[in-house]
């Protein structure tokens, strides 16, 4: 039979099952793609609040996105780290951390939707109603769509995560190299239905809005570029949409894949790769593409690099 142990406060957590030299290995990549993650996204949001020239609601609403990378991968990614060069008889994470480390992973996963989906308001805004642009996304409008996102966001992940620490806890072993809502309510031997059935609710309800409102709103853009004659209008629609567009498959298909691998426990140890790719992935990509497409970003970094360039005399 198994032992239960009820309510302790000192959990588990489980690895990949890969070799001692793979281990290292994934390190050394996890290590160097977290250390571009802070870098990278902290430019960004540095430029952006330097340059009065990308004050604009485009670049002030982007602005969530590294703070949310950056919030995502400091509390999960730097303890994966040190845990990694544990055996695995002594990697243990307290309960309260690992409630704080579900909080955050899911509000990292929630809030790349919602800040993505108004970021897609903007664009339409700014291609369907080029005139009333100005009028409407005023700063006033920019906090409201920067606090419905995080908000948003911060109520429903609260409630996923409020019905699960009310659980009593029998069993140690968080299934997962990192905790996450599904590893901590899967300790409790209660009826776990109530869980179950929000945590459908929340996954379908913020990708229903997060994919339908994309969706929408690309598809109203896509008639005003097709209608119109203005190949000023048409070239900025193609360039700040497929930046968007890009930057928002690779999150859906990244949250997709996890979401999909739960329901196979037979390929768990490709579940829990992919669930450290979700944060690593989009945190990377994410300050590459908006960098490399934005006209002002190049500039101000052409800049930069000509300030630090000192002439031969």
């Amino acid at each position: 039979m198994e032992n239960y142990t009820y309510n302790t406060l000192t959990l588990q957590l489980e690895w990949l099952n890969i070799s001692v030299e793979s281990t290292y290995a994934l390190f050394l990549l996890l290590l160097f793609f977290y250390l571009f993650i802070m870098v990278a996204n902290m430019s960004i949001a540095v430029l952006v609040f330097m340059d009065k020239n990308l004050h604009q609601p485009m670049y002030l609403l982007f602005c969530n996105l590294p703070f949310n990378d950056i919030l995502g991968n400091s509390i999960m990614v730097p303890r994966l780290l040190v845990d990694m060069l544990k055996p695995p008889s002594e990697r243990f994470i307290s309960y309260y951390e690992c409630v704080v480390q579900a909080f955050t992973t899911h509000m990292f996963g929630a809030t790349s939707h919602t800040v993505l989906m108004i970021m897609a308001f903007d664009r339409y805004v700014a291609i369907c109603n080029p005139l009333r642009y100005a009028s409407i996304m005023t700063n006033k409008m920019v906090i409201k769509l920067t606090v419905f996102a995080w908000g948003v966001a911060f109520v429903l992940v609260g409630i996923l995560l409020g019905l699960t620490v009310r659980l009593s806890r029998c069993r140690t072993l968080i299934t997962n190299p990192y905790c996450d809502n599904a590893s901590l309510f899967k300790l409790s031997c209660e009826n776990v239905f109530i869980n179950n059935v929000y945590g459908l609710t929340f996954t379908v309800v913020l990708f229903t809005g997060s994919i339908g409102s994309t969706v929408l709103t690309y598809a109203r853009i896509t008639i005003v570029c097709l209608t119109s004659k203005n190949k000023s209008l048409n070239s900025k629609a193609l360039k700040t949409c497929s930046t968007h567009l890009v930057v928002y498959m690779i999150m859906l298909l990244s949250g997709m894949i996890v979401i999909m691998l739960h329901r196979f426990p037979q390929y768990s140890d490709y579940r829990k790769l992919c669930s450290i790719l979700f944060h690593i992935i989009p945190g990377s990509f994410n300050p590459i593409i908006y960098g490399v497409q934005s006209k002002e970003m190049q500039k101000l970094f052409a800049k930069l690099l000509q300030k630090k360039t000192v002439p031969l005399k």
